[in-house]
Order: structure tokens, then sequence, then C-alpha cells
């Protein structure tokens, strides 16, 4: 492929856009089969689905009217691995190596769908063909995952014919401060957590004169249970790359750095083709498009240390040093990387540039709310029955994230809150359901957009246990370099584990929420700074249950392990032994008693011998035995 001009580029945007809609359409006559291929769906046999479609193509002879190939996350992952064929746009879900044959020889040679691998909708129980059509997909708005689910993101030919490098190719029409601009008028706020405008902080580094300056790509994404970033550089690192070469052109930068966790295998593969195939096409290195821009992107690997989301202490690891916060000013804007101007953008916030200059800077704005625009990405996961990765317009409500697209709670349980911004955020609970979902909105109520995870719980989660999982997770990831952080989270995580062993004092009560307000106040960067906000959130909204430890020693949610026992009840224990048999500590044994309508005798559980693992409860087939 040769891409040196504009003018070439305006031609191979033709060729290329051509090629994609005929894909999508089948003019060119063939039938497309695209398959998931995001961590997820991979996880669960895609790549092996994709060779078994390829193999029975080629035996039945339909090499010439049918393509295969993999795209990234359809976002639905709860209903993985998923299989569509186009130009029908017919989706199949839940999709098993076995099942190859039967689309092949129904579907793809017979012209049928294959219709109990459909959709069902839960509330009609009617059967779903297309994508669009399915509730969980109704009230999304693709920008930052643009392409992602429609294109290979290992063709470039397939990106530039979704509308890849058009936005670049505007920006260069432009001049820089006209780009920042434009950035600056879409009200583009980092994604990464802050919300800090995207163009301000652009402005700063070009402000500043400096003979060399960098772009840097936070990919270190390290959330428990969040996956944007991974599914949005899986899916499209190409608009990832195209925003990064915007924002070097905007600032005056000549070099970019990709920063991703090397846990994220296929998200760096699939990133470091990208840019091979942008080298040889021309549009990354010299004179880019004629123009006289040079730029060039590299790939750094974080070693999953959660630290590293904060942008000094990621540039830090970029260099070689220990993965440690700097303390602030000076800002990375105005000395960075190396000492030299650099900007740090999340992965979300440089998918979502290309989008600005391509479609205008009005056009973003128009969605979202007055202060908030936009979309933002979810990870959509926890006590919900449609996990997975969603991006909606600003000002959605929680209410319409978890019932509407996230389809409610399994079991038909009570929601209890959902925890918002990752281990950074706080609990949000019924009485904040229909708060509009923004920037400044979810911090007045106490949480935080963060990067975007986003869990649910019902009614059995135990709120202090959730606010001790989440203190374990920062004690671990905490670098020690201050103090309050360092030494205040593990003083936190003990007070937390004596309340939930049943331990604790009101005194620990109020002095876990000092402790709180001094980490919070004192911590050297975000990390420390938030790290209370699971604790704080737990007590506002849910201090009965932190009582309940406390005083009556007893979990109301039942998750507690030292506040809990086990029991049988007699009369309807038939003394199968079942339970004996699966009890590793060899505290069930019989009784005398017999129950009526009983033949054997009915079993005990030895308190002072139970572990509390809880196999005895899940292998009773009577449910005879109960949590108490």
């Amino acid at each position: 492929m040769e891409i040196r001009t504009g003018e070439q580029l305006n031609i191979e945007v033709k060729n290329c856009t051509e090629a994609m809609d005929a894909k999508l359409s089948g003019a060119n006559g063939k039938r497309a089969v695209v398959l998931c291929g995001g961590t997820g769906c991979i996880s669960s046999h895609s790549n092996e689905i994709k060779a078994k479609f390829e193999e029975f193509i080629k035996e039945k002879g339909l090499e010439e009217k049918v393509t295969v190939n993999q795209t990234g996350c359809f976002g639905f992952c709860s209903q993985g691995p998923f299989v569509k064929i186009f130009p029908e746009d017919t989706l199949y879900r839940l999709v098993q190596i076995e099942d190859v044959e039967e689309i092949v020889n129904t579907d793809l040679i017979g012209g049928q769908i294959v219709e109990r691998l459909l959709y069902v909708d839960p509330a009609t129980q009617e059967k779903v063909v297309k994508q669009d059509d399915i509730t969980f997909y109704k009230k999304q708005k693709r920008i930052a995952l643009h392409g992602c689910g429609v294109i290979n993101p290992e063709d470039i030919n397939e990106a530039v014919g979704y509308g890849a490098f058009q936005g670049l190719k505007k920006a260069l029409s432009m001049s820089p401060k006209e780009v920042i601009d434009e950035v600056l008028a879409s009200g583009l706020r980092g994604r990464g957590g802050a919300g800090f405008p995207t163009g301000r902080k652009w402005s700063f580094a070009y402000a500043n004169q400096a003979d060399q300056k960098y772009v840097v790509c936070n990919g270190d994404e390290g959330d428990p249970g969040a996956f944007m970033d991974r599914s949005i550089l899986e899916g499209n690192p190409f608009a990832v790359i195209e925003g990064m070469m915007i924002a070097g052109y905007a600032i005056g930068a000549s070099e970019g750095y990709f920063y991703v966790r090397a846990e994220y295998p296929i998200a760096v593969n699939r990133l470091q083709i990208a840019i091979d195939q942008m080298n040889e096409a021309g549009i990354l290195g010299e004179n880019i498009l004629g123009t006289g821009f040079n730029f060039q992107a590299h790939i750094r690997l974080g070693a999953g240390a959660f630290v590293c989301g904060e942008e000094t202490a990621l540039l830090n690891s970029i260099e070689g040093q220990r993965g440690m916060p700097r303390p602030r000013p000076p800002f990375p804007a105005v000395k960075g990387l190396w000492g030299k101007p650099t900007v740090v953008n999340n992965v979300e916030t440089l998918a979502s540039v290309p989008y600005i200059l391509r479609e205008g800077a009005a056009d973003f704005a128009s969605v979202g709310t007055e202060k908030s625009k936009g979309t933002k990405v979810f990870a959509l996961g926890g006590k919900v029955n449609n996990v997975g990765l969603v991006e909606v317009p600003m000002g959605t409500t929680l209410r319409e994230l978890i019932y509407d697209i996230g389809g409610g709670i399994p079991n038909g349980k009570a929601f209890k809150a959902i925890q918002t911004g990752g281990p950074s955020g706080g609990c949000l609970t019924t009485e904040y359901l229909d708060e509009p979902i923004d920037f400044d909105n979810l911090v007045a109520k106490g949480s935080m957009m963060g990067s975007g995870g986003a869990i649910v719980m019902d009614e059995d989660n135990c709120m202090v246990n959730i606010a001790k999982f989440y203190m374990e997770f920062i004690c671990d990831e905490s670098c020690g370099k201050c103090s309050p952080c360092r030494i205040g989270t593990k003083r936190m995580l003990e007070i937390l584990t004596k309340i939930c062993d049943g331990k604790g004092t009101m005194e620990d009560l109020d002095e876990l929420e000092q402790l709180s307000e001094a980490v919070k106040s004192n911590s050297l960067c975000a990390l420390g700074q938030t790290s209370s906000n699971p604790v704080v959130s737990t007590i506002t909204h849910f201090k009965d249950e932190y009582i309940a430890h406390i005083v009556d020693k007893k979990c109301p949610a039942k998750i507690c392990k030292n506040l809990l026992s086990y029991k049988i009840i007699k009369d309807n224990c038939f003394g199968c032994g079942m339970c004996a048999r699966q009890c590793p500590a060899g505290a069930i044994t019989k009784t005398d008693y017999v129950a009526p309508g009983k033949k054997l005798p009915a079993l005990t559980i030895d308190a002072q011998k139970c572990i509390k693992c809880g196999m005895c409860m899940s292998s009773c087939k009577f449910k005879a035995i109960v949590k108490e």
C-alpha cells in the first residue's frame, strides 16, 4: 500500500471505503462472517471458531463467496462469543465450535437463520436478529468505540474505509492553534478520571517553546473489573494512534509513547501491527501526507503497578525509573518526559479526538450535558444481567445504565449499590438511580467518574467487606513514597479487617473516619487522595451495617466468615450424609433424631470444628443447611 500525500490518501479512501461498504452491504457479491476478537471472546475459543469456519468454508467450496475475519469487542460480553453475518446483519451469540457446521449449512448455504443462536429478549421472549435491535445497544452511542466490532483491527484498509485518518487530514490543514481551539470548543474532558479539559492541557504544552515535546497515551488500566482501554486498543488501535498524532501536531511534538500493561498482549500486538502498517503507508514517519509534519510512535510495557496509572509515575516508568509519583507543580505539560513538555492523555480521550476533527466540535458538543460533553465508556460488571462494555451519552442516568442497558439485577435480587470509579470511587445507592452521569454530578454525590469501571452490587453484598476489598487493593498498590498513603491505608485496612472479624469497636469507627480525612488531605498523588472514597461512601450510606458488625457481631449480608455459623435444620435433613462427605474438617456428625417422614438420623454441625468453607451448604440437595 502506498499513502504518501494528501491526494493519494483521497484515492486510498475512495478505494477502501468502497471495499468496506461492499463488505457490509454485500455489493461485492460476497457474504462476510465476522467474529468478535476481543479478549473475552478469544478466551471462549473465538480463534478456534474462526478456524473451524475457514475449514468448513473451504470444504464446501465457498472461498469465493464468503470471507471470514475478526473484529474488536462487540461489547455484550456476557453473550459472547459472537458471530455476525453480513450483509444481512444477523447476529449469533453464545456460539460454540460445534455450532459452526450448522451455521455454514443452514445460513451460508441454505439462506435460513439459525434461530436457536439468536438473542432472546428477556422481557418479550422474542428472538432478535439484528444487533441494533437488542435493548443493550439501543441507548448507546459509539464515538470512542468507533469501528470496534466492525473493522478488522489488523487491517489498515478497513480502518481507512471506515473513516480513519480523515480527522488527521483535516487537522493538518489547520494551524496547531486552530486544532486546539476545536478540541476546546468540543468540551472534551480527560476520560482517565480527573476530567481536566483536554484542549486546555494541550494549550499549556503548546505555549512552551521547547526543542522537543512528547505525547504519551496512558493505557495502564488497573481498576478491578475495568477493560475499557483494552477493548478500544484491541478494536481500533488506528483511531488511538490518529488521536495521538493530532495531539502531537497541535502541541508541536514529534514523538509519542503508548504505555500499556503487559497483561494486555492482544492489545499490544494489534497496536504494534497498526504502527507497522502506518509506517509502511507513510502515515507515520517523516513528512506525513506531504505536510512537513513528522511523528513516530513507540510502545512501552507496564509491569502491572496500579500507581503507574498516575501520570507522573507513568513518566518515571517510561524513563526506566521506579514508578512513583512526582510532586506537582511542575506539571507534565511544562516538565514531563525527560524534562520536556509532555501531554498525557488516556486511551479513550485520544480515541475521541479523531471524531471531533472529522465530524466537528459542534457535533461532539451536541451530545452530553452542559459541563460534560460527548460520551463515556463503562465496563459494566458485577451483579447485573448484561455484563459488558457500553458507551453512553453523558447525562444518561444510573437507572438507564443498570436496568435499560444492563438488564437489571440477576435472580430477582434487590439493587444495593453501584461502585463507579474503581478503588478511587464511591458507592451510590438507590436514591441516586435517577442522577445523570457526568463528571461533576458523580463527585457531588460522593463518587467519581474515574476511568469508567461500574460494579453493581445486590442485597447479598456486604458493604463493609467491599470497603475492605478495595482497601486491600490500595495497600497492595501503594508505592510507599508518602507516609499518609503508606501508613494510613494500612491502618484503615487493619480497622476494616477487625470490624469484619467481629472484633471492632465504635471507637474504631470514629478512628476510621478520621484516618480517611487525613489520608485524603495529605497524600502525594490521587491514589492516596481518593483511597478513602469507598470507606467514606459505605459509612455514609451503610452505617447500619458497620454497627451490626461492631455491636451485634453479625454480618447482615452473611458474607464475613468470622461472623457466620452454619446450621442444619434437623426436620429438613434426610440424613443422606452428602454434607459430611464434603466437609474437609470432619465437623458433621449424626444425631439420634429422625425427622418426621424421614428414615435416617439427621446430622449436626460442630461449631468448634467448622471452618466455614460452605461446602456443606452447596452440596445439600434438600436446602437443609442455612447460614446464620
